[in-house]
Order: C-alpha cells, then structure tokens, then sequence
C-alpha cells in the first residue's frame, strides 16, 4: 500500500514536472497542457489507489480534457472500474475506453 502511495505521488510530481516544462503548441497557451498533464496524473494516482484496478497495465492520455484509457483489465469490472474513476476525475469531460479485456 505505501509502495503504490509513493509510485501514485511520483506520476503527479513527474507530471506536473513536465507540465511545467510544456510549450506552447498551435494557437493555445500551455495552461490547456498543463492541466491535461495534472489530469493525466491524477486519474493515474487514482488508479494506483484502487485496490481492484491493475493500474500498470492501464495507459492514460489526456488531450483538451478528454481522457482516453488504454491496455490489458483482468475483468470487465476492472475495465469499468478504470472508466468510472476517470470520470471523477476533475476537468475531465469525456473518457474513451479503448481497455482491452485480457484472453
């Protein structure tokens, strides 16, 4: 549990990191890519804490608020699982859930 803690604490740090870092791409500033990079880490973090989602075989990626899942679950309710907690993400607005169930 303290192991899963401290990875969930290293993805935010590593992320907000990076998000600090971020340039500005197309017409708009770099705030939109920060704050997809918190989301990112967050709904990562979130994963990492809940005890029936294997979050290291689950991906995320954020673009303008929108979230999508990838990767293996064990079940469809891990998959569920992983969609229901990005969801309560704050700032997302959709999540696309392209998790795969494992053969």
């Amino acid at each position: 549990m303290i192991v899963r803690r401290g990875v969930a604490l290293l993805a935010i740090a590593t992320a907000l990191l990076a998000a600090g870092c971020a340039e500005t791409r197309g017409r708009e500033g770099s705030g939109a890519y920060v704050d997809d990079d918190a989301i990112t880490a967050t709904v990562k973090a979130r994963l990492v804490e809940d005890k029936t989602v294997d979050a290291e075989a689950i991906q995320v990626e954020t673009a303008h608020g929108n979230v999508v899942l990838s990767g293996l679950a064990r079940t469809a309710l891990e998959k569920n699982t992983a969609e229901s907690i990005a969801m309560k993400v704050r700032g997302v607005k959709t999540v696309q859930n392209n998790v795969a169930l494992r053969p």
